[in-house]
C-alpha cells in the first residue's frame, strides 16, 4: 500500500481546525497554521505538523492561551516591548514583527522585544514578513535549555535560532534560518522516528563525552553549541546562542538560561522564574535608511549573482545562496505535496480523533 501523500492545503486546514477546537480564534488560527506549515513547505519538518501535538499538550496544560491580550508594555519611536500573555508564539511573534515593521515604515528601523510567549515554530517565518515591504528582517528566540555551553555538562541554553532574511532586486532574496547549536533538536526527534545514530558532533552524554545516540538528551546529555567543540569554534556558536538569549529574554523580561519553560508539557517550569515566558527578539530594517533602496536592489542582485558564479569543489554543481535548498523544496511539496513520517501521521490521527475530526 502506497503511503499518503497529503497536500500542504489539506495539513494547513487540519492545523487550523485544531487551532480553533484549542480556542483560537479564527484569525489567530490561520495565523498560527500559516506559520506553522511554513516549515513543512520549506522542508523543515521537525518544526511543521510534526509540533502540533505538542502545543496540543502545552495547551492542556494550560500553559498556552488561546486568547491572549497582547500588548505594548514599553516603546519608543523606534523600538517596543511587547507582552504575549502566554498566547501561542505561532501567533504572539507575527504580530510582533509587524510592529516592529510598523515602527521601521515611520522611524527607518524597528525593533520588538517579546516576553512571555512560547515556541514561535521556524525564525525565518517571522523574519521573511519583512520582505513583503522590501525592508530586511530579523528573527530570533530563546528555547528550552538543552545545550551545554563550552566546556560544561550543564543545560543553561536553547537551539537559540537566528534568522535574517533580505530582499533583491530581480534575484531571490538571502534567507539565513539556523541555529545555534550544529542541530537542532528538532532533526534528533527525525533520528528518533527513523532509528538511526546522529552524526558525531552533535551531541555529548550527561559527563560530556561525544555521542550519536539520538536519545541521549533523555539520559541527561546535552546538544552542543554550533562548532561541536573548542578546536572547531564551539565558543563560537556558545557566544551566538547567548547573545540571542541575552536579546530574546534578559532584554524583554523573558525567562532565561536554564530558567526557560521546557517545550515538552510533561516537564514542569522552573518553580523559580526569573522572567515571564519565552521571549522573542525581532526587527525589520528600511532599506532606505541607510542607501537608496533601487541602488541595494542592484547591488544585492550584484553580489548574489558573483556568488553563485563561484568556482565550486570536484562533485559540487554550484555555489549555493542560504535559502535556495527551501525554496527548491517549497517549489516541490506545493506541487506534489507531503508524505508525512508515519510517527507524525499517527500523532495527527489521534488529534483527529481527540478533536473528532478526519485527516
Amino acid at each position: 500500500m502506497s503511503p499518503r501523500i497529503y497536500t500542504i492545503a489539506e495539513l494547513k486546514h487540519f492545523a487550523f481546525t485544531v487551532f480553533v477546537k484549542m480556542g483560537c480564534p479564527e484569525e489567530d488560527a490561520q495565523l498560527a497554521a500559516d506559520a506553522l506549515l511554513a516549515a513543512d513547505v520549506r522542508g523543515i519538518d521537525s518544526h511543521g505538523v510534526a509540533r502540533l501535538s505538542g502545543y496540543v499538550r502545552l495547551w492542556e496544560a494550560k500553559r498556552i492561551n488561546t486568547r491572549p491580550v497582547i500588548r505594548v508594555v514599553h516603546e519608543t519611536p523606534g523600538t517596543a516591548t511587547v507582552d504575549g500573555d502566554s498566547g501561542l508564539g505561532l501567533v504572539v511573534a507575527p504580530k510582533a514583527m509587524n510592529i516592529a515593521i510598523e515602527k521601521a515604515t515611520s522611524s527607518g528601523t524597528g525593533w520588538v522585544a517579546v516576553r512571555n510567549s512560547n515556541h514561535f515554530g521556524i525564525a525565518g517565518y517571522h523574519a521573511m514578513l519583512a520582505l513583503r515591504h522590501n525592508m530586511i528582517g530579523w528573527a530570533m528566540t530563546n528555547a528550552s535549555p538543552l545545550v551545554a555551553p563550552t566546556f560544561s555538562t550543564e543545560r543553561l541554553l536553547g537551539t537559540n535560532p537566528i534568522a535574517v532574511a533580505i530582499p533583491a532586486g530581480k534575484q531571490e532574496p538571502f534567507i539565513l534560518d539556523m541555529a545555534t547549536t550544529t542541530a537542532a533538536n528538532g532533526k534528533l526527534e527525525i533520528l528518533q522516528r527513523k532509528n538511526k545514530e546522529a552524526p558525531p558532533g552533535w551531541i555529548q552524554t550527561k559527563d560530556g563525552r561525544p555521542s550519536t545516540n539520538p536519545h541521549e538528551l533523555k539520559e541527561g546529555g546535552a546538544l552542543i553549541p554550533l562548532g561541536s567543540d573548542y578546536e572547531h569554534g564551539s565558543h563560537k556558536g556558545y557566544g551566538l546562542g547567548a547573545m540571542v538569549d541575552i536579546l530574546s529574554a534578559v532584554l524583554s523580561g523573558a525567562n532565561y538560561g536554564p530558567w526557560v519553560p521546557p517545550f515538552v508539557a510533561f516537564l514542569q517550569p522552573p518553580a523559580d522564574p526569573v522572567g515571564l515566558g519565552i521571549g522573542h527578539f525581532l526587527g525589520a530594517m528600511r532599506i532606505d535608511a541607510f542607501r537608496p533602496a533601487e541602488e541595494f536592489n542592484h547591488h544585492m542582485d550584484n553580489w548574489l549573482a558573483r556568488f553563485r558564479s563561484a568556482k565550486t569543489i570536484d562533485g559540487k554543481d554550484a555555489v549555493l545562496i542560504h535559502g535556495d535548498p527551501e525554496r527548491e523544496m517549497t517549489r516541490k511539496r506545493l506541487r506534489d505535496g507531503v508524505e508525512l513520517n508515519p510517527n507524525v501521521e499517527k500523532d495527527l490521527k489521534e488529534l483527529a480523533g481527540r478533536f473528532g475530526l478526519s485527516l
